[in-house]
């Protein structure tokens, strides 16, 4: 080997070298000499790795969506839709029913005297979404039924969006490394949660669990200032005549800010209100959400929010046409906040209420990810405390350290001098491994841990295999000089094609396994690709200085 390439291999190998310590040792801040010293040294490390949740403990959590529930609720709504369309078009329709019990769910609509079933349908279908529903008419009514087919793509659908939603959520709320996937059977809309390093499982629980139904809805009430509320539910149903039709809806309101009040929010006597339905704008319709203070004061924080672009050209429309009418702002069939419209409002509004900093923070985090689809139950939950993370880290670094030793021992008696060369090879596989866990954000877990004791032994192999073609060429009457090229040489396809399967295999465990088989994919591959470094680039180096001192070597010791 010349001397100019020996010098350039010598510097590859020490860059990378040195990178890969700083990244596993080193601090991800401006270094201080505390950073040097065996706990700054220990705290680094710890830090730049991140742990799974059998490592650092955590939560587990299995729930599971209620599909049932979501194709209830969205049947009962198009049902309302489906009148409200017909009405507003002056289309003769008396009521509608709805069917959502078992694997039936249908919506009928019952038409009134004179109606064209056609012309109702059609005029119903450019408001509500029936695509995925069959219809059939008779003379007094038109029915949408959902088949079954469909309705296995809309629970699909629901534990997708549920997905979604959650993994906002739990973005946002600061969990390191989570694991959210589907879990069991398709159909059974279950959800795995595993958030490692988690101090609060409890709030995390609620977050999931909250809701955000965000609806704009206009007050059935005389302009302004003339506010119609109701001391009691009952009151306000009177003022229906006694029963609440299809299209209204009874809220509660606590008035916020009059002088009349007590400063305490839960002495303040409740009111009813009633609002039209359906709302003006929903949930859906939200592009952010965040929370502020107008005072400064803890408990003085509300949540100013904003409308898509469609959102925002519907109430645009409806504002400009309802001046000195009243508007609520209702979250989770509560009505937070009331105003009368003095001119066109387009975008931006604001939820007011007697939140503290968290849980408007909380409140905002849910609108902004969306309302899940249907509500969630849990159906497993386990802890694994912090020490029985240790327990596994603590067993998973013994098991290293005594291959590695055993490996190390066994090497240098039975290679002798060459040995050497191999173990440090391996020592530095196990390093620039660590190191690209780290530059890929990657999790270590138990099974990453075994991945990587694999990995150590594939590298032994690599070192086996040149070692003996070498000696085989000694045997034959070769050189040293001639040797020890011609057994990397040999050697090489024979370690390409035992990496490549194996890296092909654990790219499919990596492909459809699941977090923790993933896990033992990931450290396998990287120790295998980075092994074709060590093993073969830098063993070689190794052996070209050992030539270039001796380059008429009689012996080698292997």
């Amino acid at each position: 080997m010349k001397k100019n390439s020996l010098w350039i291999r010598t510097v590859i190998t020490l860059v990378i070298t040195l990178l890969g310590i700083y990244l596993v040792f080193g601090p991800r801040r401006t270094p201080t000499a505390a950073d040097f010293t065996w706990t700054g040294i220990k705290a680094n490390l710890a830090q730049n790795i991140n742990l799974g949740l059998d490592l650092k403990g955590g939560s587990h959590l299995v729930m599971r969506v209620k599909t049932d529930e979501y194709l209830k609720t969205l049947t009962e709504n198009n049902a309302q839709a489906a009148e409200t369309a017909a009405r507003d078009a002056q289309l003769p329709v008396t009521g509608s029913s709805v069917e959502a019990a078992g694997s039936t769910y249908s919506v009928t609509l019952n038409l009134g005297e004179g109606a064209q079933s056609a012309a109702v349908a059609e005029e119903v279908k450019k408001k509500v979404d029936f695509v995925n529903w069959t219809e059939s008419t008779t003379a007094n009514s038109i029915t949408w039924s959902l088949p079954s087919t469909n309705q296995t793509l809309l629970k699909n659908q629901a534990v997708e969006q549920a997905i979604k939603i959650i993994e906002s959520r739990i973005n946002s709320f600061g969990v390191k490394e989570p694991t959210l996937q589907r879990h069991g059977s398709e159909s059974s809309g279950q959800i795995l949660l595993q958030m490692p390093g988690v101090d609060d499982p409890e709030r995390v629980k609620r977050l999931l669990n909250a809701d955000s139904n965000l609806q704009l809805m206009k007050v059935v009430s005389p302009p302004s200032p003339n506010l119609s509320t109701f001391p009691t539910e009952e009151a306000a149903k009177q003022s229906l005549g006694g029963a609440v039709p299809s299209n209204r809806r009874i809220y509660s309101y606590t008035e916020r800010d009059s002088s009349t009040t007590p400063a305490d929010p839960q002495t303040r006597p409740k009111q009813f209100v009633v609002v039209e339905y359906p709302a003006v704008v929903d949930g859906s319709e939200l592009r952010d959400a965040s929370a502020v203070s107008r005072t400064g004061n803890e408990g003085d924080y509300q949540i100013a929010f904003s409308l898509k672009p469609g959102g925002a050209a519907k109430f645009g429309d409806w504002t400009s046409k309802n001046i000195n009418n009243y508007m609520a702002v209702v979250l989770n069939d509560e009505a937070k906040s009331i105003a009368f419209i003095r001119s066109r409002i387009d975008d931006q509004g604001e939820i007011s209420g007697t939140f503290t900093k968290a849980t408007a923070d909380d409140l905002a985090l849910t609108l902004r990810s969306g309302a899940l689809p249907a509500k969630i139950e849990y159906q497993e939950e386990r802890t694994v405390g912090p020490s029985l993370g240790a327990d596994s880290i603590r067993a998973g670094v013994t098991a290293s350290v005594a291959g590695l030793i055993f490996i190390v021992v066994f090497m240098l008696i039975y290679y002798r001098g060459s040995g050497i060369n191999a173990v440090i090879a391996l020592v530095l596989n196990m390093l620039l491994t660590m190191a690209a866990l780290i530059v890929l954000d990657s999790t270590l877990t138990l099974p990453g841990i075994a991945g990587l004791i694999l990995g150590i032994g594939m590298a032994v192999d690599s070192n086996v295999l040149i070692f003996e073609r070498i000696r085989e060429e000694l045997v034959g009457g070769k050189t040293v000089a001639e040797s020890v090229p011609l057994g990397f040489d040999r050697a090489f396809v024979t370690i390409i094609d035992s990496h490549v399967t194996t890296i092909l295999s654990s790219v499919i465990l990596y492909l459809y396994g699941s977090g923790p088989i993933r896990g033992f994919a990931v450290t396998l591959i990287l120790g295998l690709l980075i092994n074709l470094f060590s093993a073969v680039f830098v063993s070689r180096t190794i052996f070209g200085w050992v030539l270039s001192r001796n380059p008429n070597m009689q012996k080698l010791s292997i």
